[in-house]
This record gives C-alpha cells, structure tokens and sequence, in this order.
C-alpha cells in the first residue's frame, strides 16, 4: 500500500490554523491576565490614599513600595496592550490615499512633542506622489512607532527629516533621524517581537510597525549609522488601478 504525503496546500493551511489557533490562546490569556492585573492597581492606588500621611515614618516606606508595585502594574498593563495590539489579526479596510496626507496628519499631531523636545522636523513632500491603498488608521499606528523610536533616539534634540517619493514601482518614505545609531548587531533584531535596548520598553513597536507595512503589501528597510542617525524607509504598491487617481489634497499648515 503506497503512503500519500498531503497536498502542500493542505498543508501549509493546517499550519496556518494552527498558529491562528495559538495567537487566538494567547491573546484570551492577556486579557485573562489584565483584569487581575486592574484590580491589583486599583487596591494599590487606594492602599497609596490610606497611607497618605506622610508625616509618619513607617507611612513613607510603606507608600514608596505601593507606588513601586504601581508602577510595575502600569508597566506590565502597557505590555501587555502593545502585546495583544502587536498579536491581533488585521483585516486592513485599504483605501485610496496619498501618503503626503498622511504625513501632514502626523506631523500636525506629533508637532507639540518635538518642540518639546527640541527636534526640528524637515518635510520634502513629492508633489507628483501617485496614490497608493491605505487603511489610514493602521498606517498612522505604524507610522507614529516609527516617528517616536526617532524622538527616543534624540533624547537632547535633534532633526527629523520625512520625504516622499517615486520609487520603481512604488512610493517611498524615508525616515531620517540625526539619532544616536544603531550598531550592525543590533539592526538585524530591531524588528524581533520583545527586543529593546530601552529601560522598560516593550519591544513591540517596531515589530508591531513592520507587520502593518507588510500587511499593505509594502516592505521596511533600515540603514543606520552609529554616532550619525537612522533611516527607515517603507516602500508601498501602487496598484496599476491606481496609477492616474487624483491623489487627497494636502492638509493646510496648522496656524
């Protein structure tokens, strides 16, 4: 009797199914996880309340170990999210956009944040920028990891330069920080779920960046230089459908 291995294709799916299947578990575990989790700072936070009282001695040392286990419930509840946001499955509603529309969105938003931390941001737009499909509020998701992995990599100022452009088949945007650098060692991790070189980071952002990019059919690169900065660049599509849309208009400078 001949022994028949199993179409590829049946294959690959049953593997499919089966990590669906995990992410599915884990993701019911995080959140299983959380809700104890919210009690536990919940009664810390009112423990922090009984002991206000700073004048008494043993009320300080005490209050100093409530708010340290605080801060830890604060940090595991943020891995936690940037966990079950990095693991969900995306079903993208892609839409035509120009992605110039989408960069103006961002810097408007991001504006008070890099004063504040003196970096000074540099747009060079394409005008002639054919459209590509979006799903606008993923793509702000990626696109904001990115831009605050630079602000974190300029922790005394700095500049931030974003372009656009026509790249072979597809547009382009770099990403350009005048940050610290990243050594040859660690750019072939950056997008490993978990890894960071940050105190306290998750280690999801840039990972969770990448999966929305590759999920709109598009690729992240990096190119860096320590003690020089870092350049992201993300390469999107253009759908042949789309090559002679009208791109969106562009936003107005904020006054």
């Amino acid at each position: 009797m001949t022994h028949l291995d199993p179409p590829a294709g049946e294959v690959n799916q049953k593997l499919v199914d089966k990590l669906a299947e995990m992410v599915r578990l884990v993701g019911a575990l995080a959140h299983e996880i959380k809700n104890p989790l919210s009690t536990i700072q919940l009664n810390m936070e009112l423990l922090a309340e009984d002991l206000s009282d700073e004048q008494d001695p043993r009320n300080r040392r005490a209050l100093a170990k409530v708010r340290l286990v605080e801060r830890e419930c604060q940090r595991l509840t943020s891995l936690l999210e940037d966990f079950l946001n990095f693991a969900k499955a995306r079903r993208l509603k892609l839409e035509p956009a120009n992605l110039n529309h989408q960069v103006q969105q961002m810097l408007q938003f991001f504006a008070p944040k890099a004063k504040e931390s003196g970096i000074e941001v540099i747009d060079y737009l394409a005008s002639d920028l054919p459209t590509v499909l979006l799903d606008r509020e993923a793509f702000q998701g990626a696109l904001l990891n990115l831009v605050l992995n630079a602000q974190q990599a300029m922790p005394g100022g700095g500049a931030l330069v974003l372009r656009t452009s026509v790249r072979g088949n597809g547009v382009a945007l770099d990403l350009i920080d005048t940050g610290k650098g990243i050594d040859e060692e660690m750019r072939e991790h950056i997008f490993d779920a978990f890894f960071s070189t940050k105190p306290g980071g998750s280690g999801l952002g840039l990972p969770t960046a990448r999966k929305i990019i590759e999920a709109h059919g598009g690729q992240i690169t990096v190119q860096s230089e320590v003690g020089r900065g870092t350049q992201f660049t993300i390469h999107l599509p253009i759908p042949p459908r789309l090559v002679s849309a009208n791109p969106e208009p562009p936003l107005l400078p904020a006054q």
